[in-house]
């Protein structure tokens, strides 16, 4: 994406992120809302602060593309995802397993929809990936 159009990303980041925090200051919305649109005053201001930096430092921006670019850093982050994937089966699989026996049957509902969401998702990419691959 070409650093014009991120800027401009960010741009609308600040000021849906005022909007927010305005709204949520007059009492318009409730608390989360302000907290989420803080969130996303801090995401546009720390966003447009790199692109600043990798429009004027040559070697800043020189380290940021080796990163994206390298095949150590792609095959690391997607070891990660993967990681990440198979503990978070593991994990709503135990709560499913602990809030049943707690008797908090909602909660051990809404765990297992999200363990079964997520195999959903993993099976629709296997399927997509082995035959693109």
């Amino acid at each position: 994406m070409k650093l014009g159009r991120r800027a401009v990303i960010y741009g609308l980041y600040i000021l849906f992120g005022v909007t927010l925090m305005a709204l949520g200051v007059g009492e318009v919305i409730d608390a989360f809302w302000s907290g989420m649109g803080g969130g996303l005053l801090g995401v546009g201001i720390v966003g447009l602060i790199q692109l600043y930096r990798l429009k004027r430092d040559d070697t800043y921006r020189e380290k940021m593309e080796t990163e994206v670019k390298d095949e150590r850093n792609a095959f690391i982050r997607n070891k990660a995802w993967a990681w990440a994937g198979y503990l978070f089966i593991l994990i709503a699989a135990v709560a499913v397993i602990v809030l049943q026996v707690m008797g908090q049957e909602q909660l051990s509902m809404l765990a297992s929809g999200a363990l079964c969401l997520m195999l959903v998702l993993y099976w629709v990419a296997y399927l997509i990936l082995r035959r693109k691959y």
